[in-house]
């Protein structure tokens, strides 16, 4: 069994994902045979995998392309959007936007629209950049995501809600905010959502692909060799051990735990961390969030963008109003937003949600 992907492998097995189980079949039937599962009947796996674009993760390595790298302690990539040479987000009549598009991933290259990846640290820099420009009063975060990586969102989470600190922050949710996607855009002051929007999935999943009967059909017999009892936990020549996903399942409780402590925290009293768990990683479209209290307003996008950017950012949103010392506990939760309004104007309000 041959993986000529491991790079992509690598980001799918053995790793925490906060992913939407949406699109695995779709990745089974085209790159299964290249991940080394051809032929391979995984119907727990083809149930729970979720989306990964990898065209896009592969494009970079395919096209030799080496693009600016956002790392943890350094704030290179932040110095290039402050200076002007990097376009970090799309300015609209003072409100930057900042996509949080396709797959989300630790580390990597920081890669344009253009990709299907996003990597956290670059958020990071994006985020971080918009709320210190002197240009934009507001930041709007376009949410497209079925999800990604664990490692490295809750940063961006707090970089959000450090945001959201200084200037009104609202996602607005085209078409998905699942897993990961939801992690981020619940750190919003306000969601907003259109009728087909998905949110949700709050859990996190894990992979284990069993190889031990793939290797004794070739005649291979693999014997790991390792010193600490529990170093070879969970490796791929032999079932999973029941004590191995006990304590893998432990792990991930612990991850859903923070995970399900960040929404709340984002969604403040409109949603508590016995709320959150209670979803049990359901997903939600268009009116059930705000029934549920993942997000605010039903209604067409880009008239609630208008409405944002003309607006102080405050509206109907309780903990922006605090965070920027206002005092009016009203809140818009639940209002549908006339998808009428606005239409057929012209000049700047013809900007579209498109992120930098």
């Amino acid at each position: 069994m041959t993986i000529t992907l491991p790079h992509v492998a690598s980001r799918i097995f053995n790793t925490p994902l906060v992913v939407h189980p949406g699109k695995a079949e779709a990745f089974l039937s085209g790159f299964g045979p290249r991940l080394g599962l051809d032929g391979v009947d995984l119907p727990e796996f083809a149930d729970a995998l979720s989306t990964f674009d990898l065209g896009g993760a592969l494009m970079g390595d395919l096209a030799g392309q080496r693009q600016p790298y956002a790392g943890v302690l350094d704030d290179d990539l932040l110095g290039e959007i402050r200076a002007g040479r990097i376009d970090g987000y799309h300015m609209v009549r003072g409100a930057a936007i900042v996509s949080i598009t396709g797959t989300l991933i630790h580390r990597g290259a920081w890669v344009g629209k253009s990709s299907g990846q996003r990597s956290y640290e670059g958020l990071i820099a994006q985020v971080e950049a918009a709320a210190e420009d002197g240009r934009c009063d507001k930041i709007a975060l376009e949410t497209d995501s079925f999800g990604g990586e664990v490692a490295g969102c809750a940063a961006l989470a707090e970089a959000i809600r450090r945001a959201r600190a200084q200037k009104p922050v609202w996602a607005f949710v085209a078409d998905h905010a699942f897993s990961a996607g939801y992690w981020l855009a619940s750190q919003a002051d306000r969601v907003i959502v259109n009728r087909t929007s998905g949110t949700g999935s709050i859990g996190v999943i894990w992979f284990h692909v069993d190889r031990s009967g793939a290797a004794a059909r070739s005649g291979m017999n693999v014997t790991p060799v390792f010193s600490g009892s529990r170093k070879a936990d969970g490796h791929p020549y032999a079932p999973l051990a029941d004590e191995v996903r006990a304590d893998i399942e432990r792990e991930l409780g612990a991850m859903r735990q923070v995970f399900a402590e960040d929404v709340a925290m984002g969604r403040g009293d409109r949603l508590d961390v016995d709320a959150v768990l209670a979803t049990e990683a359901a997903t939600f479209v268009g009116a059930e969030a705000v029934e549920a209290g993942l997000a605010d307003e039903v209604g067409d996008l880009r008239t609630a963008f208008r409405e944002f950017v003309a607006s102080d950012g405050r509206l109907g949103s309780p903990q922006t109003q605090l965070a920027h010392g206002g005092t009016d506990m009203a809140t818009n939760t639940g209002k549908k937003t006339n998808p009428e309004a606005g239409a057929g104007t012209g000049g700047d309000d013809q900007d579209t949600l498109q992120g930098g």
